[in-house]
């Protein structure tokens, strides 16, 4: 069986989430109850209102966070966990597991303004800076191996996701026009998915 999700858990999530964004995490229920995450395959319903049928919890995540703001499904909402994805839009909330080996960590870099965030909402985070071309070095601390060098563009969102291997520590450097940031991340159970630290100066 999938775990229970109390009500107080579900409001931290909310505030751990993307703030001001008209809601970054899935909705709890009726004060005082307990809301049950449900499993993959009692979600495809779900899944399927929103073009998502048939797709991995992988693919879920990169369509949901590539998504134009503006464009985002009304009453969807989602945030990724270390080991699932979290879901939901408006009846009851589903869990979909992310593969034991990865872990998904979606990063928002900015210059002037930013937000909190802890989990990462893909249906409700919207960072500073949207399409714009960033250059990414991602190494593991442990062994000095480079897990990701390449020129990329954020997403709609202000952000860009990357998929990384699950219990690491490592270090994440991000460029764009000149300006650099630097942020020590972590992949275990308890790690963040969403880093919006990152200022380039």
């Amino acid at each position: 069986m999938r775990r229970l999700f109390v009500v107080g858990a579900l409001s931290v999530l909310t505030m751990a989430g993307c703030g001001g964004t008209g809601g970054s995490a899935p909705v709890a229920g009726p004060a005082g109850a307990t809301v049950a995450a449900s499993s993959s395959a009692e979600a495809q319903p779900l899944l399927a209102r929103h073009g998502l049928a048939g797709k991995s919890t992988v693919e879920v995540i990169d369509q949901l966070d590539r998504l134009d703001p503006q464009r985002r499904p009304a009453g969807l909402k989602a945030s990724v966990r270390a080991g699932e994805l979290l879901i939901s839009d408006g009846g009851q909330e589903h869990s979909l597991p992310i593969p034991a080996d990865r872990f998904y960590l979606s990063v928002g870099p900015y210059l002037q303004q930013t937000h909190d965030c802890f989990f990462h909402a893909p249906t409700g985070c919207k960072g500073e800076l949207a399409g714009k071309q960033v250059q990414v070095k991602i190494v593991n601390d442990a062994d000095g191996a480079v897990l990701v060098d390449e020129s990329r563009t954020t997403f709609a969102n202000g952000f860009v996701g990357f998929w990384l291997p699950r219990n690491i520590t490592g270090t994440l450097r991000i460029t764009s026009d000149g300006r650099t940031a630097e942020s020590k991340i972590s992949t275990g159970a308890d790690a963040p998915t969403c880093l919006t630290t990152l200022r380039l100066a």
